[in-house]
C-alpha cells in the first residue's frame, strides 16, 4: 500500500489548528414483550408486560404509535425525495445551535440519482436490517461550504445503516466530532476532508465497510473500529484503528497509526429497522475480541418490536417517561428538544433507551438528566444531553455510588451519547459524566464545554471535570472530550481501558493563576488516580490552544501513577500555533511543545522503555 502523509500548508508548515476558527464562528455568527427471530435469544427481566395502574400519578403509558413529525420515511416511490432533503439541509446547514431536530429514514430498496446533505442536527438512516438492504446509487455527503471549507465545526450528525455507491467513486464525509458514520458501507472510497482540503477535526467509523481508499487527508486524528477498509492513504496526528481487517499497521508516531488487531469487548449501537410494515428495534448481542463488521453472515442480537417502546415525543414530560420505564417500556426518543425536571431514572435490566435524530434533553432546576442504575445490559444511545442554566451536579450517571456489582457478562452501553455546556445558551455542570457500574462500555461521546456560541465564558459555563470513571473493568472506545475547567477525565477504577481519546484543554482560561492546580500548573486531560494499579490506554492526544493568555504553561497533558500494571501506548500533546504550552506530555515525561508550527511531542510507550 502507497501511504502519503498529506497536510494542508499554511504560513509557518504543520496542520492548520481548528482552534481560533471556532472563536471565529462565536464573533460571527421513546402487552409482553416479544423476543422477535433473527436469533431467538432468551427473555430477560425487561420484557416484563406493562402494569396496568398509573405510576407515579400518571396514566397508563401505551406502546408504539407513529414516530413523530421530524422523522422522514422514504422509500423509492416517494416523489421528489431530492427536493425534500435539500429542503431540510437548507435549514440545518449552518444551524449550529438551532432547534430543528430530524431523521432521514429510507425504507429497503434502491435509489437512484440522490445525493443527501447532512447538515446539525441530522441523521440518516436506512431501515433495513443489513445496510445492505438499502442501497444509494448516490451520496451522502457532509461538506463545510457553510464554513468556508472548514470542517471543524461539522458537529451532530450521522449516517447509519445504509449502502452507497457514490456518484464519483468516492463519498465525502468531512466532519469533526459527534458524528459517527456506523453500519454503513461504501461501494467505493471515503474522503474525510472538505473541499479544498481545509482544517477538520474528526472523527468515528464502526461497523462500517469501505471497499475502496478512505483518505482522511486534513483530518488531524480519527479513530476506527470493527471495521473494513479498502487502504488508508495518510494521518496528521492521531489515527487509531482496532478490530479493523485493512488498517495500516502500526507506526506511531511516524507515521502516527496506533493499531489493535481487535476490540477487547464492543457490542453495536440498538437500530430502528422494518420487519415488514413493522417497526422493530435490534438490539446486537455483546462481542469479544471483535474484527470486522458484526452484519455480515449471522448478525446476532434481539429483535424488540416498537409496541414495548413508549415512543417520546417533544412535550413529553419526565414524569411520563419514568412512568413508562416503571411499566417496563423502553424508550425511543423521537428527535426534538425535553426539558425535564425531574431525572429520567433507567433502573430496569435491559432497558434500551434510543434517540432519533439528535434528540435532545435539557435538565431544568439542576437536576441530573439521566441516571442508569447499577443493573444489567442497559443500551443508552443516541442522545444530546444540554446542560441547564441552573448548576447541576452532575448530567449523566452509570450505576449508584460505590456500585460494585459485576457486569462483566451484560454490560451496560453508552453509544453516542453528547453532552455539552453552553452553546446554545448558558450552562453549568459540576460532572459531566459520572461511570459508577463496573464493566461499562462508553463507546463514541462527545462531552465538550462550549468554546464559541451563546453562553460562554470562563464562569459562564463553569464546568470542572467532563468524566468520572470510579467503576472497574470500564473500556471507553472512541472518547472526546474538551474544554473543562479542572480535569477532563479522571479514572478511578480498577483495570479501565481507553482507545483513542481527543482533548483540548479550556480555552478561555484568563491566566496562569485560573488553572493553578496546587503546585502544578494546570490540571491534566487525563489523570489516573495514584491509587489504581492496573490501567491501559492506546492513542491519547491532549491540545492547548490558550488564546486569551498564550503564556500559559501546563505541566503535562496526562497524569498517571508509575506502576508496572499502568500503560500508554500512543501519547502525544499538541500546542495549536503556539497558544500556551505543555512541559511535558505525561508526568514529568516528554519533551515539551515548542514554536507556532503546531508540532506535537509524542511518547510511543509509557513507562519509556
Amino acid at each position: 500500500m502507497l501511504t502519503t502523509f498529506f497536510q494542508p500548508p499554511r504560513p509557518g508548515g504543520g496542520p492548520r489548528p481548528r482552534a481560533r476558527h471556532r472563536r471565529t464562528l462565536s464573533a460571527l455568527v421513546a402487552g409482553a414483550l416479544t423476543a422477535t427471530a433473527l436469533v431467538m435469544l432468551p427473555a430477560t427481566s425487561s420484557q416484563a408486560a406493562p402494569a396496568p395502574a398509573a405510576q407515579n400519578n400518571v396514566d397508563p403509558v401505551e406502546g408504539g404509535g407513529d414516530l413523530g413529525p421530524n422523522v422522514h420515511v422514504f422509500d423509492p416511490s416517494t416523489p421528489d425525495i431530492q427536493g425534500t432533503v435539500d429542503q431540510i439541509f437548507k435549514e440545518q446547514e449552518s444551524a449550529q445551535f438551532g432547534e430543528g431536530r430530524h431523521a432521514l429514514m429510507f425504507k429497503p430498496g434502491t435509489y437512484d440519482d440522490l445525493n443527501v446533505q447532512i447538515g446539525f442536527y441530522t441523521a440518516i438512516s436506512g431501515l433495513g436490517l443489513s445496510p445492505d438492504d438499502t442501497h444509494f446509487n448516490g451520496d451522502v455527503t457532509v461538506d463545510a461550504g457553510w464554513f468556508d471549507g472548514n470542517a471543524t465545526q461539522n458537529f451532530w450528525r450521522s449516517a447509519e445503516n445504509l449502502s452507497l455507491s457514490p456518484v464519483n467513486g468516492t463519498n465525502r464525509w468531512a466532519v469533526s466530532q459527534a458524528a459517527p458514520f456506523r453500519r454503513m458501507h461504501v461501494r467505493g472510497g471515503l474522503n474525510l476532508a472538505p473541499d479544498g482540503y481545509g482544517w477538520a477535526s474528526g472523527g468515528y467509523i464502526a461497523d462500517s465497510k469501505i471497499d475502496g481508499e478512505v483518505g482522511p487527508y486534513s483530518q488531524q486524528q480519527w479513530y476506527t473500529r470493527d471495521s473494513s477498509v479498502g487502504g488508508w492513504t495518510n494521518g496528521v496526528w492521531n489515527m487509531v484503528f482496532s478490530g479493523v481487517e485493512g488498517a495500516p499497521g502500526q507506526g506511531f508516531p511516524e507515521p502516527p497509526y496506533t493499531m489493535l488487531e481487535t476490540t477487547p469487548i464492543s457490542r453495536e449501537k440498538p437500530f430502528l429497522y422494518l420487519d415488514g410494515d413493522d417497526y422493530k428495534v435490534f438490539v446486537p448481542e455483546k462481542r469479544t475480541n471483535a474484527r470486522g463488521v458484526s452484519w455480515e453472515g449471522n448478525q446476532q442480537g434481539e429483535s424488540l418490536p416498537l409496541d414495548q417502546f413508549y415512543v417520546v415525543k417533544p412535550g413529553a414530560t419526565a414524569a411520563t417517561i419514568n412512568a413508562a420505564v416503571d411499566q417496563g417500556l423502553h424508550l425511543l426518543f423521537t428527535p426534538g428538544i425535553y426539558h425535564v425536571d425531574e431525572t429520567i431514572d433507567i433502573d430496569r435490566a435491559d432497558t434500551v433507551v434510543l434517540g432519533l435524530g439528535y434528540a435532545t434533553i435539557i435538565p431544568d432546576n439542576g437536576v441530573t438528566a439521566v441516571k442508569v442504575g447499577d443493573v444489567d445490559g442497559v443500551r443508552l444511545a443516541g442522545l444530546l444531553i444540554d446542560a441547564g442554566t441552573e448548576n447541576s451536579e452532575t448530567l449523566v450517571e452509570i450505576g449508584e455510588e460505590g456500585s460494585s456489582a459485576s457486569h462483566a457478562d451484560n454490560p451496560t452501553t453508552v453509544q453516542d451519547v453528547f453532552i455539552r455546556i453552553g452553546g446554545a445558551g448558558p450552562g453549568k455542570a459540576t460532572t459531566s459524566l459520572v461511570v459508577n457500574s463496573n464493566d461499562t462500555i462508553v463507546d463514541h461521546t462527545w462531552i465538550w464545554r462550549a468554546d464559541h456560541g451563546e453562553g460562554v465564558g470562563w464562569e459562564t459555563n463553569r464546568a470542572d471535570y467532563g468524566v468520572q470513571v470510579n467503576g472497574d473493568d470500564v473500556l471507553a472506545t472512541g472518547l472526546f472530550v474538551e474544554h473543562f475547567n479542572k480535569y477532563d477525565v479522571v479514572w478511578a477504577g480498577e483495570r479501565g481501558r481507553t482507545i483513542f481519546y481527543q482533548n483540548e484543554k479550556a480555552y478561555d482560561a484568563p491566566d496562569q493563576a485560573a488553572i493553578q492546580n496546587g503546585d502544578t500548573q494546570g490540571y491534566a486531560a487525563y489523570k489516573v488516580e495514584d491509587s489504581v494499579d492496573t490501567h491501559e490506554g492506546w492513542g491519547l492526544g491532549s491540545y492547548c490552544n490558550y488564546n486569551v493568555d498564550p503564556t500559559i504553561r501546563q505541566e503535562h497533558g496526562f497524569q498517571a501513577p508509575v506502576k508496572p500494571g499502568v500503560k500508554f501506548h500512543g501519547l502525544l500533546t499538541v500546542s495549536l500555533g503556539g497558544m500556551g504550552h505543555y512541559d511535558h506530555v505525561i508526568n514529568q515525561v516528554g519533551e515539551p511543545t515548542q514554536g507556532s508550527d503546531t508540532i506535537p511531542s509524542t511518547i510511543a510507550e509509557f513507562p519509556l522503555p
